[in-house]
Parts: C-alpha cells; structure tokens; sequence
C-alpha cells in the first residue's frame, strides 16, 4: 500500500511502460468440524488436521459476518504517522465513522533486522502502543490494556462496535525492503525480501517462521483479527518497487514469487493452528497490485487460495512516476490511454484490445481464481497529478515530460508532478526536497475546487494569506467513472475522487456482488465546515458507501458461474516454470498434469477450466493437446465501458494414443497475452464421466477415486445402460444443426445446445455445443 506521502516512481514507471471439537466463538458453544467446513469460503485452503473455526467469521454460506447493515465490506486503512504531533491535522481512532466500517488496517508494522514483526522501541513517542493525547476529546487511554497509543484507542473502540474486525497491515512501499528506526532513520535491513527468500533465490524458510510466529503472537497481544501483508513487491520485473530496495529485490528476483507463496502458506496455516486453539477464526489478506505490468511478473498469484480476501490497489494507475496524464484510478477503460496506446495495447492484436489500466480489469484478473466476494476494490481518497501539462482534454491524456527524474526512473520518462499548494501530502527526497506528486488529501482538493484556501495550509508550510492562482475547474468522464481538476492557467491537473465516483463504483461492487471496498486512507475523506466555509476532515465518501452497500444483496459466494460436479479428483495441475522479468511475454508457461488417483487415464481424457477475462480469449498450447476456447463470457474487441463477464473456458485433451498412469505427469506449453490470476473451475472427463478437481478447493466437493462414491457403495456406473435402437437421424460432419436438434452418433443419442457444424458428438465436453442423452 502506497501512502500517498510516500512516492512509488520507479515500480510503476515500468509499470506502465509497458504493456477434533473445538470451542467456537459462536453463541452455541460448541462447533463440530462438519460444521466449521460448511462456512468455509468457495476456494479457501484448510490447514490439513485443523479444525479451523470458519464459523465464528463465516456464515452458511461462506460468508462473512459483519453485522446486519453491512452487506459489503468497507475497509479503511488507518495510518499510525497522522498524530497531530507535527503541527499537521491529526486523524485518530476517535475520528474514525466506526458505524459505517467493517474493517481497518492499522498501516504499518515492519519486518525488523530479527525478522520479526515490529511498530518500533515501546515508550512514550511509539505511536502504535506508547503516545497519548491528553486533552483531546474521545482518545483517552483505556485503562484495561497493558499498551497506550492507537492500538489502545482502536481496541477501546472495538468494544463499542465488536462488528468491526482490526487487522495489523505489514510493510507499504517505504517499508517493505527495511523499515524507519525510533529515531526516524531508515534501515536498509532487506525487510520482505531477505526474510522470505535468500540471495541465491531459494526460500528463506527459517526466516518465515520467525516472521509468521512472532505475527501470530502480535495479534494476540494487542487484539487485532488479523494480519494484512503489504508487500510491494514479490515480482520478477526488473526494477519494480522502491529503488531504495533494489540492493535486496533486484538480486531475488527468479525467487520472489515462491518465497511470497511459502511465506503466505506458513501464515495461514499458523494462523489456523491458533485459530483452532483459540476458537476463533483469524483473517489473512493481502493488498495486491493492480497493475498489468507487476501481475505479469507474479506468474498466476498462487496465493489467492490463503487469503481469507485480497484488497486490490487499483490506484496509482496514472501519475508522475513517468509523464503519462490520466486518472489515479479510473473504474474502466475509454480505449483512449495515451500511455497504453504509445504501447501498443490497443493495437498488437494479441492484446485483444483490452486496455488494463483500470479497476474493472484489475478485479477480473482476480475474478479469474476467486469468488467475487473474496475481492475488495480499491479507491483512493487522495490526488495524483501534474503540471505543465501539454495536450489532452482539459489534460486528460495529455503529456507532463519532466528532465529532473528521480532515482529508479529510468525505464520511461518521468512526470512533472504537481507541487507547492497541489502536493499538500508530498513525500521529501533523500535530500529532504519536495517530491512533486500532486498528492493532496480529497478535503485540500475540494477547495481547491471551491477556491479556498483553507486555514490548515499554515500547518503545511504555507504562509498567512496564500492565494490561489488560476480556477480549478471539475471535469468528469462517464467512461472512465473519473473525476480531475484542471487549472488552465497553471497546467494542472489533479485526479480526484467524489461522491459522483464512489457511489459509481459501489453500485459497481453491487452489480458485480463484489465484497467491497478498501480505502487508502481515512483521513483523506472530507466534510463540509460551514461555519468556516471550508472542506475538513470527516467521512463524506465513506457514508456514501455505506448507504449504497447497506441494503444490497449478499456478495457473490461462489466461484464458478456454472454448477460443476460434486465429486472430485485428486488430479495435480500446476502453472509453472514462468519465464521470469521482462523475457515473459508472450506468457508462456509449463501447465504440469499429474495423476494421483489409483486408475489410469486414457486418451482423450479431457480438461476443461475458466481464466479470468483479464486476458483475450486466444490461449493456446503448443504441445499437441488440441487448446481451444470452447466459451468466452467476453466477445467484445476491446473492453470500452468494462469487460462483459468473467471467464474464458478452455478445453484440451490428452492425444489419442497417450494414457496417464496413476503417478504419472504430463507437461504442455501453454500461451496467453495478458497476466490472468490462477485458472480454476477445472473438471475432468472420461468414460462417459465428469469430475471436478480436488485442487480447486471448492465447496461441497467431496474426492472419490474414479468408480467410487463418497460412502461404502460404489459410484454409478461412468457409461448409461443402453436404451434400444437409435431412433434419431445419424450425425453428419457436412450438415448444419439449430439447437436443439437431436442426433444418432456411435450408439448415443446427443442434443445440439446451439447451432453448430463438423463438432463431432462426445468431443465437445460438457461445456460444448452436444448434450449427452444416454446410450441408444
């Protein structure tokens, strides 16, 4: 998570560059394992042998619990720098619209030198567990905790709203590769990095469970529901993250996603162990990029499946780390980004005229291996922008080139962000200069838009009696669902968000059944002061989403779009061996099949499962295995307005004359253009016979060997009895078929779903064109 005072300018340079009975904490008491694996979320990895409590977070359904007003999710982060202490408006626990959240992310803990998790040396200037704010109404310490500062603000808190769920978030972009020192100083310790993976690559396991259990003890200490990993980022592209991190990070990359993997399987299953012991279920999520460019170098995010849900930080889509003019966070894409038209997106065919630059196609990507209502979208309740802006529509896609790059942003050309009184938030440089970002938090931007210059502006530098030069005028794009100030006589443009966007992007997350929303960060959101007429702190957005998502349906559950069998497999299928940087595309990895049921699989065998529409519908392999999209839930030529559905369905075959023996695997090379997150919905068919694949973790599946059921009898037969003769017409490769047409061929009968030619029946799967009627 990026804090808008904390600039990213290399990552995203590149980035855009280029295209047993257990007590529950449930009323009832007592909660049998059955039970607990009935709340289990659609695709949730259970430690094996724990009796994880999902009950105590988690419906029927799978669901999460949050209170009868909150049917979404609201998640803010909670910023631990914002103390008031500096002179600067502080924003703390007390400020927080605790009745219109479902969750907070206190930002941020580090990994220290022992890689251990760590706020710092207690004492009385620790801002998470030792300072105090006497005289400040509502942050009076809590006696009943052994720790002051905010965990004991929000812990207090918690109490007068036990709905809402408190999550400890580890790392952000300053303090992924090290992390500040009690007396400010930054340590270069290698943070993220050098705890979950060694120099050579390998994974530092040693470290993980340092981390992992030093985590599990923290948030039991001090209260909090979960742990949030910030980790920006485990990517093999070149040069992706911090610059102040590329010592570490740079020389890990081959190593960074399986160390991130094993790192969040050691998390979940500590987590579970203490769950269990405990009787309460204790969340593990992670803020994830969205960017096209980062994704592309996390191979398909394996890590999805630990994740009780993924927060996507579908912002800084557009800003000065390069000189390209455009939306912080547009909910889609207008076919008109002039930093992906620069890069061949809209027109290399490949790319399937989908612009990947936007929240719509960010949430697919994740779609493609998750229930909608394990993704949380991101919004940001602060600006980006730049200056001297040449071209565009009242800037928009227009160029802001600059000559002072800073360190790390030598793979495009850096912006010429926007300074002075549009950078309210900026970060310093190491030679403690303004970074020019136009980084301004929502309540500094509205008046901005109202020409006032509020009277917080001394606390931020400025002088008495500051005047605005030139109007800041509101534009907005339907298309793009994005709001921006532009100043005509100073060439500034500024990426906003309101109340016309937020609510636009949470009827989005109803529409969709989204879980919800996380905010980066809280006090940016604003209120109108009337007496002093001007924009302040408050919680203007926020209870716009809360009013849209009060009275919404329950989010998406599941998965798959289609009823899938109950009996599953345990068939292996693995995505790997992922050329690593920017050697990776084409994305060509190996898709590994391994047989570890007891029968052997015959030729012909066919797989069918969905990726997310995040990539065009033109996979393919180039092994031999017949790879064909049998449905596309997206048929549009770009993705102007957002993508139409979810899913691509992909079939391929074991060739005719190859079988897979029990402990056998086989490898095909497998082809897409744009990254798509792990592929799932995965059956199986032979003999007649349809399963699903036990790796998919879905609910309600049970794994059977093939011809056995779930209990002592045996499964019914894989092939119908015969019927008697066939009585329909003989199917012909040369006729045309309408739907619903009824055929003869090789002693079955099957029906035409829609219209079809030359697709011989019982090759097309369960998913094609010919349904199955039975044996004639």
């Amino acid at each position: 998570m990026l804090s808008p005072t904390r600039a990213r300018p290399a990552l995203l340079a590149a980035g855009a560059a280029v295209a047993g009975l257990l007590l529950s904490s449930l009323a009832g008491g007592v909660s049998h394992a059955a039970d607990n694996e009935s709340c289990r979320p659609d695709g949730l990895y259970k430690t094996p042998g724990v009796d994880v409590p999902y009950c105590s977070v988690y419906d029927a359904e799978g669901r999460e619990k949050m209170g009868a007003d909150h049917k979404r999710r609201v998640i803010g982060y909670f910023t631990g720098w914002r103390t008031g202490k500096n002179g600067e408006p502080a924003y703390l626990a007390s400020d927080i619209p605790w009745d219109k959240v479902t969750h907070l992310n206190y930002a941020f803990a580090h990994i220290g030198s022992d890689n251990k998790i760590s706020v710092g040396s207690d004492g009385e200037k620790n801002a998470a567990t030792g300072m105090t704010w006497p005289g400040v109404a509502g942050a009076e310490m809590d006696p009943a905790y052994g720790y002051k500062g905010h965990f004991n603000l929000l812990s207090k808190f918690k109490k007068q709203h036990p709905d809402v769920k408190t999550l400890v978030s580890v790392g952000g972009w300053a303090e992924t590769g090290g992390y500040f020192a009690d007396n400010g100083d930054r340590v270069n310790s290698g943070g993220f990095y050098s705890m979950a993976t060694h120099a050579d690559g390998s994974v530092n396991q040693a470290g993980i469970d340092t981390f992992a259990d030093s985590t599990v003890a923290f948030i039991k200490k001090y209260g909090f529901n979960g742990v949030d990993i910030d980790y920006e980022y485990p990517t093999t592209m070149k040069d992706a993250g911090n610059p102040l991190d590329f010592s570490y990070s740079n020389a890990r990359r081959a190593g960074l996603v399986k160390g991130y993997a094993a790192l969040m399987k050691s998390l979940r299953e500590k987590l579970d162990r203490a769950g269990a012991a405990d009787g309460k279920h204790y969340l593990l999520t992670v803020a994830a990029p969205s960017s096209g460019y980062l994704l592309r170098g996390m191979e398909t995010f394996q890590v999805q499946k630990y994740l009780d849900y993924v927060n996507i930080m579908s912002y800084d889509l557009h800003g000065a780390w390069n000189e390209y003019v455009g939306p912080n966070a547009s909910l889609f894409d207008d076919g008109k980004d002039a930093e992906l038209a620069a890069a061949g997106v809209y027109s290399t065919a490949q790319y399937g005229g989908v612009g990947y630059l936007n929240t719509d196609w960010a949430y697919h990507y994740f779609r493609g291996s998750m229930p909608a209502g394990r993704i949380n979208i991101g919004l940001p309740y602060y600006t980006r922008g730049h200056k001297n802006v040449q071209g565009g529509t009242d800037g928009l896609w227009g160029k802001a080139p600059s000559a002072n790059c800073p360190a790390g942003a030598g793979l495009t050309k850096c912006g010429d962000g926007a300074s002075g009184i549009d950078n309210l938030w900026h970060d310093k440089d190491t030679a403690g200069k303004e970074s020019p970002a136009g980084s301004n938090p929502m309540w500094h931007a509205k008046n901005l838009e109202k020409g006032v210059v509020g009277d917080y502006v001394t606390q931020y530098g400025f002088p008495a009696g500051t005047k605005l030069t030139g109007t800041y005028a509101r534009k907005y794009d339907p298309t793009l669902v994005a709001p921006w100030l532009w100043n005509a006589e100073k060439k500034v443009f500024l990426s906003t968000e309101d109340e016309q966007s937020v609510k636009a992007k949470a009827d989005y997350v109803v529409d969709k059944g989204i879980g919800g929303t996380m905010v980066w960060e809280l006090a940016g959101d604003y209120d109108w002061n009337a007496a002093k007429g001007q924009y302040e702190i408050g919680d203007s957005l926020t209870t716009a989403m809360y009013e849209k998502f009060k009275s919404a349906s329950p989010y998406g559950a599941q998965r798959s779009t289609v009823e899938l069998p109950a009996k599953a497999l345990d068939i292996g299928v693995d995505f790997g061996q992922f050329p690593l940087g920017d050697s990776n595309y084409p994305i060509s990895p190996q898709l590994k099949i391994t047989n570890n049921t007891k029968a052997t699989l015959p030729g012909g065998t066919e797989f069918q499962f969905d990726y997310a529409t995040s990539a065009p519908a033109n996979a393919k392999d180039q092994s031999g295995f017949n790879t064909k999209i049998v449905r596309s839930d997206h048929t549009a030529a770009h993705n102007i307005g957002g993508l139409k559905g979810d899913y691509n369905r992909v079939s391929l075959k074991l060739p005719a004359w190859q079988t897979l023996a029990p402990g056998a695997s086989v490898e095909l090379d497998f082809v897409y253009y744009l990254p798509t997150s792990t592929p799932s919905n995965w059956t199986v068919t032979f003999g007649g016979r349809s399963y699903a694949l036990a790796g998919d973790l879905a609910r309600g599946t049970t794994v059977v060997e093939p011809g056995t059921g779930p209990g002592p009898g045996p499964d019914p037969s894989p092939t119908p009895s015969p019927g008697g003769p066939c009585a329909a017409p003989a199917w012909s490769a040369s006729s045309e078929y309408g739907s619903g047409t009824t055929v003869a061929h090789k002693s079955h009968q099957w029906k035409s779903k829609w219209w079809t030619k030359g697709e011989e029946p019982g090759t097309t799967g369960e998913w094609g064109v010919w349904q199955g009627l039975g044996a004639c």
